[in-house]
């Protein structure tokens, strides 16, 4: 009950920082290893009395994992007990620039070179640069196949834009 006596209690405060610590927990579904904040996909979170607004950046706009993690948001935010918006947004391009170090690191941890430039790819499990692009497709839009010469394993790289 509300202290006027109307039986309506108000819906307990939601910090925006908190909405953002939650978003930390959801993890690009092709990527285990990288959260969507790390990749730099989350643009604006807005918070208001009634609802929590998410924009979010996709990498390529014709990602097949954005549906996936729009509902995985919508998920990691329903204990805030209130509605949940995510959109994505193409107002502003996504790059490789928005990783963060922890980003880069959860890619090298998922044997994939963080992007870089086309002669700087390094090998993400001996750190050799003496590699060679196998192919600029990969497995997703976002990826170039290559492989190392010295340690002999294909790995993915993430493709600079």
């Amino acid at each position: 009950m509300s202290p006027l006596g109307l039986g309506l209690v108000p819906a307990p405060a939601v910090r925006e920082t908190a909405v953002r610590a939650a978003l930390r927990s959801v993890h690009d579904p092709e990527i285990p290893t990288v959260s969507i904040v790390d990749l730099g996909l989350v643009h604006e979170v807005r918070v208001d009395a009634d609802r929590i607004a998410v924009e979010l950046l996709p990498t390529f706009v014709a990602c097949p994992a954005l549906e996936v993690i729009r509902s995985t948001v919508a998920d990691a935010l329903s204990n805030f007990g209130r509605p949940v918006d995510v959109e994505f947004t193409f107002a502003v391009p996504w790059t490789t620039d928005r990783l963060t170090a922890k980003g880069r690191a959860g890619l090298r941890a998922a044997g994939i070179a963080p992007p870089s430039t086309p002669i700087d790819v390094r090998c993400p499990f001996c750190e050799s640069a003496r590699v060679v692009m196998d192919s600029p497709f990969g497995p997703t839009l976002c990826r170039s196949l290559f492989y190392c010469r010295d340690c002999r394993q294909p790995f993915e790289a993430f493709k600079p834009v």
